[in-house]
């Protein structure tokens, strides 16, 4: 099955001179969908992880079937204050301004192998981010995978582990 044909192009999205990939009409269709997390589980399972993490927003609708298609857990990393009780944040440059990630602080153990997901990769900034905040946290960070990575942003770059993705856009 070709995924880029369930991926919905959207020019001039979030502001003008961007193209967004929307995974919208991938969820949208059950087999389409089916066969994404088979893909994804057939890419981390060697890894053998024992949590998933998914960066906000769109990684949580990756991580989440993923974590029970395996068997597994799955834990989320948000953004600042949008998570309950003691939190361990990490914050981080963007291109303009900077953002900041949390995690749980009783959401892993320490030297626990997780793999990160979200939905796509770009520049890499904020799974690099997410990186560091879970090995601040202790975790084995095994692996990353994305639906869909911007090859030409050089994102992986960025990582310091396997970076995997189904989906590649060279422009």
């Amino acid at each position: 099955m070709n995924l880029k044909d369930h991926i919905r192009s959207v020019p001039d999205f979030p502001k003008p001179g961007i193209l967004f990939y929307d995974i919208s009409t991938l969820l949208q269709h059950a087999e389409a969908w089916s066969a994404t997390v088979d893909m994804l589980a057939d890419l981390i399972t060697p890894y053998k992880p024992e949590l998933l993490i998914g960066i906000e927003s769109r990684g949580f609708l990756v991580a989440a079937p993923l974590a029970l298609r395996l068997g597994i857990g799955f834990t989320m990393l948000r953004k600042k204050d949008k998570l309950p009780g003691e939190t361990i944040s990490h914050t981080y440059d963007l291109e303009y301004g900077s953002d900041t990630i949390e995690i749980q602080s009783d959401a892993l153990h320490k030297g626990q192998k997780v793999v990160l997901l979200d939905d796509l990769l770009a520049t890499g900034g904020t799974a690099a981010a997410a990186v560091e905040l879970l090995r601040a946290v202790g975790a084995d960070v095994v692996a990353s995978a994305y639906i869909i990575e911007l090859n030409f942003l050089n994102g992986r770059d960025r990582l310091d582990v396997p970076a995997h993705s189904l989906i590649g856009y060279d422009d």
